[in-house]
C-alpha cells in the first residue's frame, strides 16, 4: 500500500508555474493564478488581508478569503477523486479484460467440445443418436450452466447423465423387450454395482468437477477483483481529508506559492489518512492476489480445462463401447435383479438397431481439433 501512496504523491505536479517574491504577496498575480485554474478573478482581494475568516489555511497575511478557500476545497475534492480514479483505472480495466478474455476462452471450448461430440456421435451413430441427443445437451448446458454462477451440484448432474445414458442405452440395446419407467428406475439401483460404463463416469466426474471448480473460481474472482477495485477508487473524503488536501496543495496559492510542491512524506502522511480504510484492505487484498495465482497455477497445471473438455466425446464414446461389449451379460444381471420384461413384440432387427453400436470412435489427431479451440489455447491465454 505504501506504493500506491507513492504513486499518488508522485502525480501530484504543480498546475501553474508563476514565479513569486517570497517577502511579499503580490495579490494581483494569486487573481491571475486564481483566474488560470479556471475560476473569476472577482473574488480575490485586491490587497493582502490578515485572514482572520480562513479556517483551513492558516490564518496568516494572505491574499485568499473564505470564498477561495471554499473554493479550493470543492476543487481538491475533484482532484483527488479524479486522481483516485485515474490510478485505479489500469487495475480495473486488467480485471476486466482477463474477465472477458478467460470467459470468451471458456464458453467457447465448451461450445467447440459439444460441437465435436454432436459430429461425432452424429457421424457414427446416425438417427438413434438424434433421437437422444437431449442427454448430451443437457449435460453441456447444465455444465455452461454450472459456469456462469448457477445452482448445479456437479456431481449430482453428472450421476443424472449417465444414469439417463445408461436407460436410454439399454432401452436401445434391448429393444425386443418393453422398458418401462418402473423398470428403469429399478435398472438406477444397479448403477453402482454393475458399472456399465467401466470407470470412465468416475475419472470423469473427478475431472470435470476439479477443472470446472477452479475455472468457475477463477471467472468469479476477476469479477471480485474488478468489483474491489471499483469501489476504493470511489473515496468519499473525510472533512479532515478536504481539509488536509486543500492545505497541501492550494493554500500555498494564498501566499502566492505557486509552484510549491509538497515534500514527500508530508503528501504521504495526507494519502495515508484519506486513505485509511482503503488501508486496512491491503494484507486481504495480498491474500485475494495470492489465492487467484494459486488458482492460476492449478489451471495450468493438473485441472487444466481444456484437456479435460478436448477428449471428453472420445471418453464417453469409451463408455458406450464399455456397455456394448458387455450388454448381454448386463442384461441377464438386470434381469436377474429387475425381473424379466415383457417382450415388445418387435425384434432388434426389426426395429433396425441391430447395428447401432458397431462403429468406435477414434480421438482426434491434433491437426484435426477444430480451428476455433485451437486459436484460443489455455497456454496462450
Amino acid at each position: 500500500m505504501s506504493a500506491v501512496f507513492a504513486v499518488l504523491c508522485a502525480l501530484l505536479v504543480p498546475r501553474v508555474p508563476v514565479a513569486a517574491d517570497l517577502h511579499a504577496v503580490n495579490c494581483s498575480q494569486v487573481k491571475d493564478a486564481f483566474t488560470d485554474l479556471g475560476y473569476s478573478p472577482a473574488n480575490v482581494p485586491s490587497e493582502e488581508t490578515a485572514g482572520e475568516d480562513l479556517r483551513v489555511c492558516a490564518p496568516q497575511r494572505s491574499c485568499c478569503n473564505a470564498e477561495m478557500e471554499e473554493t479550493f476545497g470543492q476543487r481538491s475534492s475533484r482532484d483527488f477523486e479524479k486522481l483516485m480514479d485515474d490510478t485505479s483505472e489500469e487495475l480495473r480495466e486488467t480485471f476486466m479484460t482477463g474477465h472477458k478474455r478467460f470467459d470468451d476462452f471458456f464458453l467457447e471450448l465448451l461450445d467447440n467440445t459439444e460441437r465435436s461430440l454432436n459430429e461425432m456421435f452424429l457421424r457414427t451413430y446416425g438417427k438413434p443418436y438424434l433421437q437422444n441427443a437431449e442427454v448430451f445437451q443437457g449435460l453441456f448446458a447444465e455444465l455452461k450452466r454450472y459456469y456462469t454462477g448457477g445452482n448445479v451440484n456437479l456431481e449430482e448432474m453428472l450421476n443424472d447423465f449417465w444414469m439417463r445414458l445408461l436407460e436410454r442405452m439399454f432401452q436401445l440395446l434391448n429393444s425386443q423387450y418393453l422398458i418401462t419407467e418402473d423398470y428403469l428406475e429399478c435398472i438406477s439401483k444397479y448403477m453402482e454395482q454393475l458399472k456399465p460404463f467401466g470407470d470412465v463416469p468416475k475419472k470423469l466426474k473427478s475431472q470435470v468437477t476439479r477443472a470446472f471448480i477452479a475455472a468457475r473460481t477463477f471467472v468469479q474472482g476477476l469479477m471480485v477483483g474488478r468489483e474491489v477495485a471499483n469501489r476504493v477508487s470511489k473515496v468519499t473524503m473525510s472533512s479532515a481529508c478536504v481539509s488536509g488536501f486543500t492545505k497541501m496543495l492550494y493554500c500555498s496559492y494564498c501566499q502566492g506559492l505557486f509552484t510549491l510542491k509538497p515534500c514527500n512524506n508530508y503528501c504521504l502522511n495526507v494519502m495515508k489518512g484519506c486513505l485509511a480504510n482503503q488501508a486496512d484492505l491491503d494484507p486481504e487484498w495480498s491474500k485475494y492476489i495470492d489465492a487467484m495465482l494459486l488458482v492460476t497455477e492449478r489451471l495450468e497445471g493438473p485441472f487444466n480445462i481444456e484437456t479435460v473438455m478436448e477428449p471428453i466425446d472420445v471418453k464417453i464414446s469409451e463408455a458406450i463401447m464399455n456397455m456394448q461389449e458387455n450388454s448381454m451379460q448386463l442384461s441377464y444381471q438386470v434381469f436377474q435383479g429387475c425381473g424379466q420384461p415383457k417382450p415388445s413384440g418387435m425384434s432388434r432387427s426389426t426395429r433396425g438397431v441391430s447395428d447401432t453400436f458397431s462403429g468406435r470412435f477414434s480421438p482426434y489427431n491434433p491437426e484435426e481439433l477444430p480451428t476455433a479451440a485451437a486459436a484460443t489455447r489455455l497456454d496462450r491465454l
